[in-house]
């Protein structure tokens, strides 16, 4: 079976980091072209993968001949390139947030339905090594009944906050820790959030927020990350009816990427954190570390061919990444009413 001919669009921090280097490292999958106007974006993508080449547009892309497009633009520009290519009948990976609000994720969802064609939304962080790990534990039922999921995500970086009415942190982290809690553990009934609001020339922007999820199943996640409290560290929490677990770990594939690693040349080393660094389980039968599962962002792009081909179900649909938008537009409206909002 030949290789997904995949194009990228955009190539700025996320094109360049979050997406190029999974896509080179997946299974089943070719980079065959990048649309960026920027000579200096240009200059980095020759330097990054000789050969491949850099399109005025999506259009241009598109013309070229390619199976699949990953739209990685600001999240203004999404709707319309989305739409381009679906009305191609091209399959489609849209960066997170992929809609503005749930209603704007229906429309998408509902034009590739019609077209007949594969759209993935890139909720990576389901990949992340210490969510993997959590995974990995809760699937071995040591723990039991889960009664409460706390996850905390601070970074210290208030310049990569989106301003305004249509960015913000809910939208940017928000999306990743919420979809990791529906991933977990299933359909949310209750939002009650509080958002932490700065101001910016274009306009109000949430830099920070806190949320609790009451699920389907009974479990409670306590959600919470800042961008602008010079504050940095990601920790996850379980307590459930046989004892608990905590965990630590680093932003590892990120921070990998950023030392100019990369999965294609790693392997199955990639990805895992540093046994210093390792969960604690506590039980009754006592304490013990947890070793660290193999975080793998390239899977999702191995996941999508395979969805494309029809042999498997995609990474993340569009319906689910609604699910998740549907939190985030309850968490807006609970923190301006100030009230539990009820889903489904």
């Amino acid at each position: 079976m030949a290789n997904l001919r995949i194009g990228l669009v955009g190539y700025g921090l996320g094109g360049r980091l979050f997406h190029a280097p999974f896509i080179a490292g997946a299974e089943g999958v070719d980079l065959v072209g990048v649309v960026t106007r920027s000579p200096e974006r240009r200059a980095e993508l020759a330097g990054d993968f000789p050969g491949v080449p850099a399109f005025d547009s999506l259009t241009h892309l598109l013309a070229a001949g390619v199976d699949a497009v990953v739209i990685t633009t600001p999240p203004a520009t999404r709707r319309e390139l989305v739409l381009e290519a679906v009305d191609r009948g091209v399959a489609v990976v849209a960066d997170k947030p992929f809609a503005p609000d749930a209603r704007g994720g229906r429309e998408l969802v509902a034009a590739a339905e019609h077209a007949g064609v594969p759209l993935g939304v890139f909720h990576n962080r389901r990949w992340d090594t210490d969510i993997r790990t959590l995974g990995a534990l809760l699937v071995g039922g040591e723990l039991g009944q889960v009664w409460r999921f706390e996850s905390r995500f601070d970074i210290d970086d208030p310049t990569t906050i989106d301003p305004g009415p249509d960015g913000g942190l809910l939208r940017d982290l928000g999306t990743h820790v919420v979809d990791q809690a529906l991933w977990l553990f299933g359909p949310v009934t209750e939002v009650y959030a509080a958002l932490s609001w700065i101001d910016r020339p274009e306009g109000p922007t949430d830099a920070g927020f806190t949320m609790t999820l009451r699920h389907a199943g009974g479990v409670v996640s306590n959600l919470s990350a800042s961008k602008a409290n010079h504050a940095a560290g990601r920790e996850l929490r379980i307590y459930a009816e046989r004892g608990s677990y905590h965990s630590a770990m680093t932003d590892v594939q990120f921070a990998a990427v950023l030392e100019g690693r990369r999965p294609v040349h790693e392997g199955d080393a990639w990805g895992v954190e540093v046994e210093e660094r390792w969960g604690t389980l506590r039980t009754a039968a006592g304490e013990r570390r947890v070793p660290s599962e193999r975080g793998a962002y390239q899977d999702y792009y191995t996941q999508f061919a395979r969805a494309v081909a029809g042999t498997e179900r995609l990474p993340v649909s569009g319906a689910e990444a609604v699910a998740t938008l549907e939190v985030l537009d309850a968490a807006r409206v609970s923190d301006r009413e100030r009230r539990v909002v009820l889903l489904g």
